[in-house]
């Protein structure tokens, strides 16, 4: 019985010598239709050596996807799991084998990384066939292969109905890093050693809607982030946010991966019919795209929620049990449970639904919709703090947007009511606490009151790249500026495709004084997106920090939001000699704004060296509860006025 066995088409022979050579070279025995015997049965011959081999490399080609004798081979292989395809060409499988990653071989021997790819997929398959794991001898996870062909709104396609693994079953292999902290090369199966820092880095992309219909990608959008969240909150897996995984749209999934710096790849699609849900979900190697674990699921929709339960679980203890104990394992899967959420599945797609609106980020109309979605899901689940946290979200930016005093104070009432409530339900929801310690700080400018809150949320989310966003924005307004960026390179890390990542870096830089980071920071956010608001300005005041206002108008002058252009050009005007330039855009500010542009204005007349003048308006700015005051503590456009009585006066206000 060989180890090996290798399946290609007569026309390919030249190449396939060579590789037979490399295969045997590297331990493994091998058997191809070379070692036919004269008077043997040939058919017969070829079954006793596919069913005995451990392992079934099929060389794909444009001949042999049209031979019958290599797709029965393939078939065979890939009913009994030990299927290794490779294409000698680039020639993609026929259709019914794309479903298994194919080893490019179209480079090689020049590309060695492909025989590599080849040994290591040999040595997994060789492993599970005796029963061993490649990394411990152990642990083997189930999974299943892709769904079928057709999988879709109207492919009449059923998955057997299950509550437990499928069959079949795939080993995990060692994982190794190579190169440098930040340059992860993926998963490698057995040779190398493991490196257990690389083994819990993954990425879970957004998972495909094949209803048919645009507007229920709500559900799978949905879906796949909450599946994300319940990940994240996992304290061994280290998993990529979300808006730098959904960032690569149209995108490789492995190369979306290779730029998150993700050892493995959680994706998958979402069928919603009526009261029926499809899901499909995959784990995968993202160096050789192995799979690690598969299942498919046909399962009522009030099922849902423990689906979604099931996949974080088994991809969890996937992942950390190659790192740490069984029991270390099943343990972290206690801190990764769902806290804050419901049960009823009716309130839970309002939920994913208020969750889309919000996330639309069209203005008022969809913050609006968001929140009938959350009070719809309160209204089905009294007790569900998520959405309870959510609707104070959504409430609070609604209040940001109005212009009516008693509007906006009514609507931050109901927002500090939605978060004390989700609280209340769930002590320990972060999201609860992120709410109100925003409302508390940016609606009321209570920073005294905030800060147990946001301090609260970093404790409950430390690997949540988003409140950890939000933590570090709020520890750089007051005297935790190295803490803040600290936190700003760990949030980077998670979220390294993300424009608005790098612009709250480019901030905390700013307000801690360290001007160059904060340049580095905003052009690449800028590089990004080319678009972003307040980027430029940043950059702007960095540049006048440092001295050089010359190419601090040039960054003001890019600045897409007329508020801070108008402030930005006047004081570079001003510092540029052009008085009368500088005079008019400080015209133009207060004709735009008016007292909106209080706290603008402060800074301009500071920077201007009107100090007497700048301090009443900076007063004025706290006592109408201009946004903009909160930032007065480390924000170096009002350094002139440091020291003063007044200014100490007014930050006691922030304290």
């Amino acid at each position: 019985m060989a180890d090996v066995f290798l399946s290609y088409a007569r026309p390919d022979q030249a190449k396939i010598e060579e590789l037979a050579i490399a295969i045997e070279a590297s331990g493994n025995s091998l058997w191809w239709d070379r070692q036919i015997e004269g008077g043997r049965h040939f058919a017969k011959d070829i079954e006793r050596e596919l069913e005995q081999a451990g392992a079934v490399v099929v060389a794909w080609s444009k001949d042999s996807i049209k031979s019958h004798w290599v797709l029965d081979e393939a078939g065979f292989a890939r009913d009994a799991d030990k299927l290794i395809p490779i294409s000698l060409d680039g020639t993609l499988p026929p259709f019914g084998f794309r479903q298994i990653h194919s080893i490019d071989f179209s480079n090689w021997p020049q590309d060695q990384s492909a025989s590599t790819a080849l040994q290591r997929a040999i040595s997994h398959h060789l492993a599970e066939a005796t029963g061993e794991d490649p990394a411990t001898g152990t642990v083997q996870v189930p999974a299943i292969g892709l769904p079928p062909q057709g999988f879709g709104q109207n492919s009449g396609w059923r998955a057997p109905l299950k509550s437990g693994m499928s069959r079949r079953n795939l080993m995990i292999g060692a994982i190794a890093l190579t190169g440098g902290a930040s340059a992860l090369t993926g998963w490698q199966l057995g040779w190398f050693g493991p490196d257990k820092s690389a083994s819990t880095s993954m990425a879970v992309l957004p998972f495909a809607n094949l209803t048919g219909d645009e507007g229920q990608t709500w559900f799978s959008s949905g879906f796949s982030n909450e599946l994300r969240q319940a990940l994240s909150r996992n304290p061994l897996l280290r998993v990529s946010a979300p808006t730098s995984s959904n960032a690569g749209d149209g995108e490789d999934d492995f190369a979306i991966a290779r730029a998150l710096g993700a050892a493995s790849i959680l994706r998958g699609a979402v069928q919603l019919v009526d009261d029926t849900v499809r899901i499909f979900a995959e784990l995968l190697q993202v160096e050789d795209g192995v799979v690690m674990w598969s299942e498919s699921y046909d399962r009522e929709f009030k099922d849902v929620l423990a689906v979604q339960s099931e996949i974080a679980g088994t991809v969890a203890l996937s992942l950390v049990e190659r790192i740490t104990s069984r029991d270390a394992a099943r343990s972290s899967l206690e801190e990764q449970k769902e806290i804050g959420g419901t049960d009823i599945p009716r309130a839970y797609e309002a939920y994913l639904r208020g969750q889309a609106f919000n996330d639309l980020s069209s203005g008022l109309d969809s913050k609006r919709s968001a929140l009938s979605q959350y009070d719809l899901a309160i209204e089905i689940d009294p007790n569900y703090a998520a959405a309870h946290a959510r609707r104070a979200n959504v409430l609070a930016s609604i209040a940001n947007a109005a212009n009516d005093a008693n509007e906006v104070n009514r609507l931050f009432a109901q927002s500090i009511a939605a978060a004390e409530r989700a609280i209340e339900i769930a002590p320990n929801l972060a999201q609860g606490h992120m709410a109100l310690g925003y409302v508390r700080y940016y609606g009321q400018i209570d920073r005294a009151g905030a800060y147990p809150h946001y301090k609260r949320a970093e404790e409950l989310a430390p690997r949540d790249a988003d409140a950890l966003r939000s933590i570090a924005t709020f520890y750089s307004f007051g005297d935790q500026t190295a803490l803040a960026m600290d936190i700003m390179d760990e949030v980077i890390e998670l979220d390294p495709l993300n424009a608005l990542a790098f612009r709250s870096a480019g901030f905390v830089a700013l307000f801690a004084g360290s001007f160059d980071t904060a340049i580095a920071r905003m052009e690449n956010a800028l590089q990004l997106n080319s678009s972003l608001a307040n980027a430029n300005y940043a950059v702007g005041v960095a540049r006048l920090s440092l001295g050089d206002p010359r190419l601090a108008y040039e960054a003001f002058d890019a600045e897409p939001v007329a508020l801070f252009r108008l402030a930005g050009l006047a004081i570079a005007n001003q510092k540029l000699g052009q008085v009368a330039a500088a005079q008019a855009s400080f015209d133009e500010l207060i004709a735009l704004y008016g007292d909106s542009g209080l706290y603008q204005q402060a800074q301009v007349l500071a920077q201007w060296g009107k100090i007497e003048r700048a301090l009443l308006v900076l007063k004025r700015a706290f006592d109408e509860g201009d946004p903009g005051v909160v930032l007065t503590t480390n924000d170096p456009l009002l350094n002139p006025l440091r020291g003063s009585a007044e200014l100490n006066e007014l930050l006691l206000r922030l304290t």
